[in-house]
């Protein structure tokens, strides 16, 4: 541990005892450094309540920051190394997602992703999807700045035929065009659309670079044919990245929020953390706070994260080691939950609504017990019949238990899917059982072989468009299909 590292522990210690045992009296170290805050004129309250307002702060604030990250890696950033292209643009990737796509945690690697970032202050944007042959699952999902999934096109929400959609920015009104099937608002004027375009194998992407596209996003003026209103210019955007969040967390904060109106869910916390100088116009110097200070928003930090990893932990059904819940919906399914939305982020920024798709996570064993490729192989096998239940398609997806990230392997497999099945072995009584772990099992069980890290393992299962009839996993945590334990191999 560096002596940064260190030092922050100690006054995180000093704080908490402080903060436990309770102040008041006119001569404690809190009640000093209070005052020579007051003296030097440092605009934060007391520093109990300071460390109150970062902690909840941190938890309101952790999917605003990640996305604002996210934005300016993909489309502000072009040598961030994860850039796409410019706002508005759709821009294709014809492959999936590999362990060199760091941008997001616990990315999907099933489906070749089309994004494009939405910037929607001049004037709404229309989205045009191709016909897809309704054997090819495809989705559109309209993620806000809030990251709130605010509507979606595909498959299953609009079937699928061809079609043109409209998107418009928070406050617009107005009349809906001829020949527009549907209206979506977003609640702030930024904000990420993800296509997922199902893919059957690796001869198969040429199909699938063959619907994308037909994928298409245009001004509504353009649509029209009539003269586009003025763009205002592209805001100076603090820079961010992924990796500097934990370091530069309520500068981010201040930056996102200057980007998120405020709604009548979070107008009395945005107060609150206005009183500490974070906002829109604000400007959080964490050099500017005395030492108690900055160790109270330092252990804020820490008991905010750890309120997230617990909700990630208890806040699901635990069925046979497997968190089975629904993280993800539009604002009215979070309703002010803020906790629930940063657990949401924090387990896989941008999943989807459970009606399409569910993603049971582990971290651990049949018999609770962490997994961890360096210390145990693992099986998985699902009865015979019992096949995860969709209507469109299943996968279960590796990752490294420390970063969530997708990891390198020798046969750059990061997944096991529905479209795999021809390919696998299945078991004399019918049953399929997937090998864990990080060597290869041998020859004859390689076609069911996950490699697994050498160490902490996360696994994500996906199901989508989850059948609704039984056996199904819905209602999410009560459904009558539930994903099988994992298996030490003794």
């Amino acid at each position: 541990m560096n002596t940064r590292a260190l030092l922050q522990g100690a006054l995180c210690g000093a704080i908490a005892v402080v903060l436990l045992a309770g102040c008041g009296k006119k001569d404690d170290p809190i009640a000093q450094a209070e005052k020579k805050d007051a003296a030097a004129g440092v605009p934060a309250p007391g520093i109990a309540e300071t460390k109150a307002i970062a902690e909840e702060a941190f938890i309101y604030g952790l999917p605003l920051v990640m996305n604002y990250a996210v934005m300016n890696e993909f489309v502000v950033d072009k040598s961030s190394g994860q850039y796409k292209g410019p706002f508005n643009t759709v821009v294709n990737e014809a492959r999936v997602f590999t362990y060199q796509d760091t941008a997001v945690v616990t990315p999907n690697s099933d489906t070749p992703y089309s994004m494009l970032w939405l910037d929607l202050r001049a004037e709404p944007m229309v989205i045009s999807v191709p016909a897809v042959d309704p054997k090819r699952y495809y989705s559109v999902q309209l993620v806000d700045g809030n990251t709130y999934n605010y509507g979606y096109i595909g498959s299953r929400a609009t079937g699928s035929e061809a079609g043109d959609f409209l998107v418009v920015g928070p406050g617009w009104k107005g009349e809906t065009p001829a020949g527009i099937k549907k209206v979506f608002q977003s609640s702030t004027p930024f904000g990420l659309t993800i296509f997922r375009t199902q893919l059957f194998d690796a001869a198969d992407m040429p199909n699938v670079v063959k619907v994308q596209a037909g994928y298409k996003a245009q001004p509504l003026s353009a649509f029209l044919k009539q003269p586009a209103p003025p763009a205002p210019p592209l805001p100076d955007f603090l820079p961010a990245s992924t990796a500097g969040i934990k370091d530069n967390f309520y500068a981010y904060l201040d930056a996102a929020l200057q980007y998120v109106p405020e709604s009548e869910d979070d107008k009395a916390l945005r107060a609150r953390l206005a009183s500490i100088n974070i906002g829109p116009g604000k400007r959080f110097d964490f050099k500017d706070l005395s030492v108690e200070h900055k160790a109270a928003v330092l252990l804020a930090m820490k008991e905010g994260s750890d309120k997230v990893k617990a909700y990630l932990d208890g806040g699901m059904k635990n069925i046979d080691g497997w968190k089975v819940g629904s993280l993800f919906g539009d604002r009215a399914f979070f309703s002010g939950d803020w906790l629930k939305r940063a657990a949401a982020a924090q387990g896989g920024i941008y999943g989807n609504d459970a009606v399409e798709a569910m993603y049971p996570m582990t971290r651990s064993d049949a018999r609770g017990e962490v997994l961890d490729g360096s210390k145990q192989d693992y099986t998985l096998s699902f009865a015979a019949g019992q096949l995860p239940p969709v209507n469109a398609f299943w996968s279960v997806t590796m990752y490294d238990g420390k970063t969530q990230f997708l990891i390198k392997n020798p046969i750059n497999r990061y997944l096991i899917n529905s479209p795999m099945l021809p390919s696998m072995k299945k078991n004399a009584d019918g049953s399929l059982t997937l090998y864990i772990q990080k060597d290869s099992p041998g020859r004859d069980k390689e076609s069911n072989w996950l490699p697994a890290p050498d160490g902490p393992i996360y696994l994500v299962m996906r199901l989508y468009w989850p059948k609704a009839e039984a056996p199904s996993i819905l209602p999410p945590g009560e459904g009558t299909w539930n994903p099988p334990a994992l298996k030490q191999v003794n």
